[in-house]
């Protein structure tokens, strides 16, 4: 029987234990998509306990929660920091095959040095023992991400951000790892959502110019981005229902804009067509100034409407979506393919049926542009777990280039969410040294270490154009 959680966790044999332990272990970190607040980098933000750095804004937690029968005033609600802790370290001993149970172990490791299982018996031994670390300077926001061995971070950000915070990173000669905003105009896209029109108005302010039109909408959003790319932007990200595919001409475009913004209701085909021509023309935004473009897709959101209305959006009611036509997909890459508009692209879905779909797709708008000019992205939330990360990985490696794979990300509000990283690269190292154990691969560790630290980092710094 192996340790639990020891340095040879996930590592099911000595190729991957070789290929982890002198490849992957220590290679950079590079966190191309999160929802991190730059806020917090900014100003430093240390933490007075572990559960301001550990549970708060942490909606994977508050789901097992609450499949646990937890009370909602332990979890969102006006308990003390210390009392949702104790309710985090009652369950947390019931998520057996949960990747909860092994992200927060590994973050107990890393970060505070806990090689102890964390449940209701040892709670207040890590509580104490977190609390007293976190107080420490070098525990601060900015040091966690040192530790971890980050060298570029690109945040979640909306166009009418005013980036203050970028800027103030940015200008700090004491912090050299770059953090970076990525382009999301969900808001400025999401035709049916009841802000829709407040949220224009405030576009117009921001931009300066008066949106009368669809056109002034694109207009607007390019003199943001114009802003965005002199603050190091260039990664855009849209969170989609669908990849959908219902083109329209411009003249229908503006009579359903303006039909919206005269306070009146459009139907889910005008919808469909509106979120067409808007993402047909970020997809040319961002092949004009060789950005890259993440869809993720595949989620149906803010399914329990009683607390969505009591908590808000990002609070753990969102569910996988059945409904993910790969038809339309393809469609919409191959609208902008047909004018060379296409832009590096990476497509996540939430629903893990959809993995051959994406392998098969991206392989028809490959080019000698760049190695992987299509992305299968990684194992995305719901999906990032050991079970997922296999699948994904087989998929690509059956139908792609797993070689070419730009790896990772943490899609996370935490500054402990790093050890992803690693957990990723265990599996990543596993599925590797199994497939050379197998005899399916020669034990060529100058191409395998290569394979092991360019998916780990290198492909994505080379893909992103990153000056690291």
């Amino acid at each position: 029987m192996k340790k639990f959680m020891d340095q040879d966790f996930l590592l099911s044999n000595p190729t991957a234990v070789k290929l982890f332990h002198m490849y992957a272990e220590y290679t950079p970190i590079l966190d191309y998509h999160c929802h991190i607040n730059p806020r917090e980098i900014a100003e430093d933000r240390s933490f007075d306990n572990i559960t301001q750095v550990w549970l708060g804004g942490d909606h994977y937690k508050w789901r097992f929660m609450r499949s646990c029968g937890v009370e909602e005033k332990y979890i969102t609600g006006d308990a003390s920091d210390y009392e949702k802790f104790k309710a985090w370290a009652r369950v947390l001993g019931s998520a057996i095959g949960n990747p909860l149970y092994h992200w927060s172990h590994l973050e107990l490791q890393r970060y505070f040095n806990y090689h102890g299982a964390l449940n209701e018996k040892t709670a207040d031994e890590v509580w104490n023992r977190c609390n007293e670390m976190l107080r420490k300077p070098e525990m601060s926001a900015r040091n966690l991400i040192l530790m971890s061995g980050v060298t570029l971070i690109c945040t979640t950000d909306d166009p009418v951000d005013s980036l203050e915070y970028h800027k103030m990173i940015k200008d700090d000669p004491s912090f050299d790892v770059q953090v970076l905003p990525a382009w999301r105009p969900d808001r400025a896209m999401n035709i049916n959502k009841p802000d829709f029109t407040d949220y224009i108005k405030k576009l117009s302010e921001v931009s300066g110019l008066e949106i009368k039109s669809f056109e002034d909408v694109l207009k607007a959003l390019s003199i943001r981005l114009d802003f965005f790319q002199t603050m190091g932007c260039s990664v855009s990200d849209h969170g989609l229902d669908y990849a959908m595919y219902a083109p329209a001409s411009m003249e229908e475009i503006e009579a359903i804009f303006n039909k919206r913004m005269a306070g009146q209701c459009v139907s889910a085909l005008e919808e469909a067509q509106y979120k067409t021509a808007f993402m047909l023309a970020m997809g040319r935004e961002c092949s004009k100034r060789n950005f890259v473009m993440q869809l993720h897709y595949g989620c149906k959101r803010d399914n329990n409407t009683a607390m969505y209305k009591k908590i808000g959006a990002d609070t753990g009611f969102d569910a996988i979506s059945n409904y993910t036509p790969s038809n339309e997909l393809a469609d919409f890459l191959n609208a902008l393919a047909e004018t060379d508009e296409l832009p590096k692209t990476i497509l996540y879905s939430l629903n893990p049926n959809d993995n051959q779909a994406i392998d098969t797709i991206m392989g028809c708008f490959q080019d000698s542009s760049a190695v992987g000019k299509i992305q299968h992205g990684s194992a995305w939330w719901f999906n990032d777990n050991k079970t997922g990360m296999i699948d994904q990985l087989t998929s690509l490696a059956n139908l792609g280039n797993l070689a070419g794979f730009v790896g990772m990300l943490t899609d996370s509000r935490s500054f402990l969410s790093y050890t992803r990283h690693e957990y990723f690269r265990r599996i990543l190292c596993n599925f590797i040294g199994t497939l050379v154990e197998n005899g399916e691969f020669p034990e060529d560790y100058d191409i395998l270490g290569k394979v092991v630290k360019d998916i780990s980092y290198y492909n994505a710094v080379r893909y992103f154009g990153f000056d690291l």
